[in-house]
């Protein structure tokens, strides 16, 4: 099977087999891991060209498996009991390093701990993302990067500040609640039991989306992915609305209409307003961080990938990402995906210069999930006839 060149093999000649191969790739959602995936692919480069160095480092934007990614990397794992977005206890994971820490939104309160998958958009809490950040600064994280895809609630981060030891409280004096639509009765914060912040830098990996309220905020773009039917999202963006008012005043931060305040359900205001974070596009932030560009130094190979690569993908996501570090390295970059829709003009302008999609070898969608794993061992084959030309014997 052919990959989809950008230009010619003559506007793009292979160079000869004498550095490593660098496997970067994201997940394929529903399917593989970011880890999983350089796997596969290692096993079959392997195969066909025993004699090539691979070097793996599957990498993620913010979302699902960035602790994954900073773990493969040989950061520290840290397993600790925190709340679910529904209150249900679970085991959640984040990195360490030294002092620095990735903490993972989606690890506690993400969209796969909603117990049977059902949405719970007024009550899902962000309180576990929180208790997470409090046990990677007790354990002496001074650099915290927080990973804000894939959460399963829209609470404005309210969770996240109580996860870290701040109480809401209604116009009786009692907590309240978890969750977004909870807000609309807060009457005072307490903030008392919050960490000491000072000397901690919290950076958030992500995209910088909209504002925390109204037609572009956290209820009406993502009420409606956590299951939240239109009259629920205004009860949602009423809530919030209570929250920004009194989170605002208590911080003396005007985050509200911020780029990224909106992030993740409003999480992201309450890493701005609270926490004093800044927010970095996901995929940049964690390549720096995983020591992308020492490892793609000298590599004549760097093969990334996610499920689906289309003109979505150009907005930011890894293997643009990836594409566009290693350029700055020297190393010419192809791309493995499930699915493609990127071709041509746009392929040369993310720098990628061919994409070998399963959907090629396997057009039924539930097999090629089901075999995502030996199908992408195949596409190593094409890969390693057109990029890796065999040893001189």
């Amino acid at each position: 099977m052919k990959g989809v060149a950008v230009a010619s093999a003559d506007s793009f000649p292979p160079p000869p087999p004498r550095g490593h191969v660098l496997l970067a790739p994201d997940r394929f959602p529903g399917a593989l891991t970011a880890a999983e995936v350089a796997r596969h692919l290692a096993v079959g480069l392997r195969r066909a060209r025993p004699d090539v160095p691979l070097v793996e480092l599957p990498v993620a934007d913010g979302g699902d498996g960035t602790v994954d990614a900073a773990v493969a990397a040989g950061w520290r794992r840290v397993e600790v009991e925190v709340c679910g977005p529904t209150g249900r206890l679970v085991n959640a994971r984040f990195a360490l390093n030294g002092r620095n820490a990735v903490v993972e939104l989606a690890e506690a309160s993400g969209l796969r701990r909603l117990p049977d998958g059902r949405p719970r958009p007024l009550v899902a809490s962000s309180v576990g993302a929180g208790q997470l950040l409090g046990h990677a600064v007790r354990l002496g994280a001074r650099r915290i990067v927080l990973g804000l895809g894939g959460g399963a609630c829209t609470d404005g981060g309210a969770g996240l500040v109580q996860g870290l030891g701040g109480r809401l409280l209604d116009a009786l004096g009692k907590d309240l609640p978890p969750g977004g639509a909870a807000l609309r009765s807060l009457h005072a914060l307490d903030l008392r039991g919050l960490p000491d912040m000072s000397g901690i830098q919290v950076v958030v990996a992500g995209d910088s989306a909209g504002p925390l309220l109204g037609r572009g905020g956290a209820a009406a773009v993502d009420g409606p992915r956590r299951g939240a039917s239109r009259d629920e999202v205004r009860l949602l963006d009423a809530g919030l609305r209570r929250w920004a008012d009194l989170a605002e005043a208590a911080s003396r931060r005007a985050a509200r209409d911020l780029p990224g305040a909106g992030t993740s359900g409003g999480v992201g205001f309450a890493a701005l307003t609270f926490l004093g974070a800044t927010i970095e596009p996901g995929a940049s932030l964690m390549l720096d961080l995983l020591g992308f560009a020492e490892k793609a130094r000298g590599a004549h190979l760097v093969v990334t990938g996610e499920g689906t690569l289309d003109t979505r993908s150009l907005r930011g996501t890894t293997p643009i990402g990836v594409a566009r570090a290693a350029a700055r390295a020297g190393a010419p970059v192809i791309a493995v995906a499930g699915q493609r829709g990127l071709t041509g003009e746009r392929l040369r302008k993310a720098r990628i210069q061919a994409v070998y999609a399963l959907a090629d070898i396997e057009p039924d969608p539930v097999r090629r999930v089901r075999r995502a794993g030996p199908l992408l061992e195949e596409l190593t084959v094409a890969i390693a006839d057109e990029w890796l030309p065999p040893a001189a014997s």
